[in-house]
């Protein structure tokens, strides 16, 4: 049963104040499809029952919980595929090049949900670059939600999350199996550091940066917050880095300091040159 408007104008209202996320009136159908779960999970009949608990306390830590079921995590192991080959094709090997005196190299994947876009690109640094073994390299992957985050450093993936998107051949490398489920190897887990992290937060605490993920991401905010976004990653990025935004996103009419760079099948983003 939908959300009464009253109901939904809390709720919209919260979801926007703490993750600038915009609920349109449309959305009613995904609120009560999202919020269902929760509020049974706390002991409630309804969505109508839960709103009207946080109305009543807003310090017991439903609001945050509310937050973070309304934030999307839908994710996959090398999701879209042509992006991770041109940053195996042609974005690591030049970076790897370029590096080759500081012998570091500095990644960050925001919205990272459960895990299963960092640790492809640690996959694709353990299969295809060996060589580069002894380098620094890091992996930074955020979330907003600290639920998805304590299942994304376990590494554990039902048999459907890794029928999607994940070849064989990784699986049966990569992967130990757990009960029902299959467990990332330690050697591609501790690349990645998982951190909390709200992108409409002041201060991220991102050291500088080589290449940014942020895909599928930035079609959820207002022009206003995507321009700020853009602003911050344009900050961290090193001059020479590049920005992954998701197919449907661009940085056009939004900051003009990047600049598309295509490759064969995807494309991605650099800052213009001075």
């Amino acid at each position: 049963m939908p959300l009464d408007s009253t109901d939904f104008e809390f709720v919209s209202s919260l979801v926007l104040k703490r993750s600038a996320i915009v609920l349109e009136p449309e959305k009613n159908y995904l609120v009560e499809s999202r919020l269902l779960p929760l509020a049974r999970r706390e002991g409630l009949s309804s969505v109508a029952e839960l709103v009207a608990r946080m109305r009543a306390d807003s310090m017991n830590g439903l609001q945050q919980k509310v937050v973070e079921a309304m934030t999307t995590n839908e994710t996959s192991f090398f999701r879209d595929l042509n992006p991770f080959e041109a940053l195996r094709k042609v974005v690591l090997p030049e970076m790897f090049q370029r590096r080759a005196a500081e012998r570091r190299l500095q990644i960050w994947c925001s919205a990272s949900s459960t895990g299963q876009e960092p640790y492809s690109i640690s996959l694709i640094l353990r299969e295809h670059f060996p060589g580069f073994a002894d380098w620094k390299i890091g992996i930074v992957a955020s979330d907003l939600s600290t639920d998805v985050l304590a299942r994304a450093r376990k590494g554990c993936y039902s048999q459907l999350e890794v029928n999607r998107g994940l070849p064989a051949p990784l699986l049966v490398k990569y992967f130990q199996r757990q009960g029902t489920e299959w467990q990332l190897k330690e050697e591609v887990r501790r690349l990645v550091e998982f951190r909390q992290l709200n992108l409409i937060d002041g201060a991220w605490g991102i050291a500088a940066t080589d290449i940014v993920f942020i895909r599928n991401v930035l079609i959820y905010f207002d022009v206003p917050t995507k321009k700020v976004i853009l602003q911050k990653i344009r900050q961290l990025l090193r001059p020479d880095g590049y920005l992954f935004l998701g197919g449907a996103e661009t940085t056009l009419n939004l900051d003009d300091s990047f600049e598309r760079i295509s490759f064969e099948r995807s494309g991605c983003y650099r800052l213009r040159k001075p």
